[in-house]
């Protein structure tokens, strides 16, 4: 285990806590968009009222990620940064939007029309940066990113192809589904049965795109679709996420919405894992490795350090803001919006 794999975990692990998290915020901004029928404005103040205390908090997932890759593994962010500068930006205009929109209909004027302008950019964004953030994933992983002498030479259209594009449609299914299972908890009554509703039908998506991602890698993902299938830790991966995705439907159809979040988050969390162990060595398929993309040595030892010490401060700090901010609330939010 060298210094450069353990901080291809750190990233590995601080995507997970992304997807998990922020992944969540882009699902509920998806559903503020599908908000639909009598319940329709009830559905969005459940959505800002579970969203609104820690959003921005969870960004800090990414950053990390970024900070390590620009520091840790310098060529591999240089090559990354420049061959998908488009969809990154995308991203990035993405998330700092729907922040803004999201910040703007909280204290800009209550008018109806405002509200609706404010909440289109902000569910527009919510599905936007997802997207994205599969196109990049599908992009890295199928090898059509190509880099040489540290120089990304795939193209600047590298990222507008069939397969990235379909991973990112997985990827904003699987954050919806795992929006609406969150907000089933949080929500009472005929809203709860609303949010049941479409973490089951955003949980179907979610198996069809899997299907579709999995047998397209076959052709274009080869190195990724031989680590998903051909390693030894590779069937119980599988046998693990079909085991959290059907217990996440039991428990949705059984209405034990706890029982079904946390199945749903351990599904997230295997796909995540099982991307990165199936791209395992590599950080740009099939070009830089961790090795061949690492800094010096001693700077990775150091980073190592700087990351446990900040460890020792982070985790304490988002543990007591979500106590705080997502314990139990004194005033149902079904309230609030008749207000």
């Amino acid at each position: 285990m060298t210094p450069a794999d353990l901080l291809g975990g750190t990233m590995i692990a601080a995507l997970v806590f992304y997807a998990l998290l922020a992944g969540a915020d882009f699902g509920g901004g998806i559903w503020d968009l599908l908000a639909l029928g009598p319940r329709a404005r009830a559905q969005r103040a459940l959505i800002e009222d579970a969203i609104g205390p820690i959003w921005e908090a969870n960004h800090v997932w990414l950053i990390l990620v970024v900070v390590v890759l620009f520091t840790g593994f310098p060529t591999a962010f240089s090559a990354v940064s420049t061959g998908l500068f488009a969809p990154l930006v995308v991203l990035l205009v993405g998330v700092v939007l729907r922040g803004a929109a999201f910040t703007f209909r909280t204290y800009d004027d209550p008018r109806d029309d405002v509200q609706r302008r404010w909440g289109l950019v902000f569910s527009a964004a919510s599905l936007v940066a997802p997207l994205m953030l599969g196109v990049v994933v599908g992009t890295l992983a199928s090898g059509r990113l190509r880099v040489e002498g540290g120089v990304a030479t795939g193209g600047t259209h590298a990222w507008a192809a069939p397969f990235p594009l379909l991973i990112g449609l997985f990827a904003a299914a699987l954050f919806a589904f795992l929006a609406a299972t969150y907000l089933a908890v949080e929500a009472e009554g005929d809203l709860r049965e609303d949010f049941r509703r479409r973490a089951a039908a955003a949980g179907a998506a979610v198996f069809v795109l899997a299907l579709a991602s999995a047998a397209a890698s076959w052709r274009e993902a080869p190195l990724v679709f031989l680590g998903l299938t051909a390693r030894g830790w590779s069937l119980p991966l599988h046998l693990a996420t079909g085991a959290a995705a059907a217990g996440a439907f039991a428990a949705l159809f059984a209405r034990r919405y706890r029982l079904a979040r946390l199945a749903a988050a351990a599904q997230v969390a295997l796909i995540v894992l099982g991307w990165g162990a199936s791209q395992y060595p590599y950080l740009v398929v099939p070009d830089l490795t961790l090795a061949s993309a690492s800094a010096p040595r001693h700077v990775q030892v150091l980073l190592l350090w700087a990351l446990g010490a900040g460890a020792l401060v982070l985790f304490p700090c988002l543990y007591l803001l979500f106590r705080v901010f997502k314990g139990e609330r004194p005033f149902s939010v079904v309230d609030r919006a008749r207000r």
